[in-house]
């Protein structure tokens, strides 16, 4: 039998956990990234258990384990008065009941880890440097139209190439992602910068009116990721919005809020760094298998399932469908075309869900009036019961 040839469209996290599930089902791999260099920016990423075992059982748990860090509990306040209105434990807790850790990562160690498991694994050619066109299905394979008029031809062509992916778009059609109207200020710092009050081990949500903010360890607890989510227009020209702009909107945003939200967003300014801001962008609930895949050429991560940061899972489904490729692409005796059907099939209706979910909590978490109130009561009472989320960290069900 011979060796399929799999093309993988992006270097992104999805892109790279997408090769090294197809080279460890027994394909050759050559993954095509746009950038001239592969590069994550400095934002955090929480990886929840049912994450965390997809890359223990691609044998990362060492690799994870030196670059991670595992928050104790997760806790949510206001951000209006600062009390802490709920809490759940995670480190050994979560570990006993899941099976694994939930960790929190920066997204380029996470990205580096992957690369070079990538590399380790072999039977994966990186091309950088490669804008990618579009595609064509033709004689039982598939071509890629490569700029400047490149063509590159395989077995199975997978789009991982995020938000604004072009494999979607040849594959579904134009239509755009939504602007959710949602912006996201990002801040990296390192824990010693700041004061002691300051620094922290856990991952602490803090909801407030048409706001959140999220603060959590990275880098093995040496440093602190921040995000701010306010709702309002994005700025016409993201590219040249300056840090000191970026503190100033967000400081107007955060009016109202507790002294201590403030203090640790005023914090970042203080020990000499600045914030990034994001437009954050979806698109609807996944509506069947189809828009998942289609012959020769599947879906994963952004490119088939943007979804909004409010479950703490966009990169987490990517390397949940990156798992459910590999066990796809190794049913070596059915043809390519129903073998990435029935990837879809299995992914599609657990990634509708998590999309669906993230944005519900994104109305719960920005709340006003009566309903906020609603939420803060039931926070109290259920507390943990209320945050643990056991559909979700116990993994799909196959």
């Amino acid at each position: 039998m011979t060796t399929e040839q799999v093309l993988v469209a992006g270097g992104g996290i999805g892109g790279l956990a997408a090769a090294l599930a197809a080279a460890r089902a027994g394909c050759e791999v050559r993954l095509y990234e746009r950038a001239a260099a592969f590069s994550e920016v400095g934002a955090g990423v929480q990886l929840g258990p049912n994450v965390v075992r997809v890359l223990h059982g691609w044998g990362l748990a060492d690799a994870l384990r030196a670059v991670a860090a595992v928050p104790d509990r997760l806790q949510v306040r206001s951000a209006l008065h600062g009390g802490v209105l709920a809490e759940l434990p995670l480190g050994a807790r979560a570990e006993q009941r899941y099976g694994a850790p939930y960790v929190t990562i920066h997204r380029a160690d996470l990205h580096s880890l992957l690369l070079q498991a990538v590399q380790a694994q072999g039977g994966v050619v990186l091309h950088l440097g490669q804008t990618l066109r579009g595609y064509a299905e033709q004689g039982g394979s598939v071509q890629l139209h490569m700029a400047p008029g490149k063509a590159v031809e395989g077995d199975a062509l997978i789009g991982a190439d995020g938000l604004w992916s072009t494999v979607r778009q040849v594959l579904l059609g134009p239509e755009r992602p939504r602007v959710s109207g949602h912006l996201a200020y990002r801040a990296l710092v390192p824990q010693d910068a700041l004061p002691p009050a300051l620094r922290t081990g856990c991952v602490t949500a803090w909801l407030g009116p048409r706001l959140h903010a999220v603060q959590y360890p990275v880098r093995g607890g040496t440093h602190q990721n921040l995000v701010v989510i306010v709702q309002g227009p994005a700025p016409r020209d993201l590219e040249h919005w300056d840090h000191s702009a970026n503190a100033a909107d967000l400081e107007h945003a955060l009016a109202g809020t507790c002294t201590a939200l403030q203090q640790a967003v005023r914090g970042v300014a203080e020990a000499g760094y600045g914030w990034r801001l994001w437009p954050l962008c979806d698109r609807p609930p996944v509506a069947g298998a189809e828009e998942m895949a289609r012959g020769l050429v599947a879906l994963l991560g952004d490119a088939a399932h943007p979804m909004r940061p409010y479950l703490a899972q966009g990169a987490g489904m990517a390397i949940e469908d990156a798992a459910e490729l590999e066990r796809a692409l190794a049913q070596r005796a059915i043809d390519m075309p129903l073998r990435l059907r029935r990837y879809a099939l299995n992914r599609w209706q657990r990634n509708a869900r998590v999309q669906a979910r993230s944005e519900r909590n994104g109305r719960i978490f920005h709340a006003t009036g009566p309903v906020r109130w609603g939420r803060d009561l039931s926070l109290r009472w259920l507390g943990a019961r209320l945050l643990d989320v056991p559909w979700l960290y116990r993994g799909p069900q196959l």
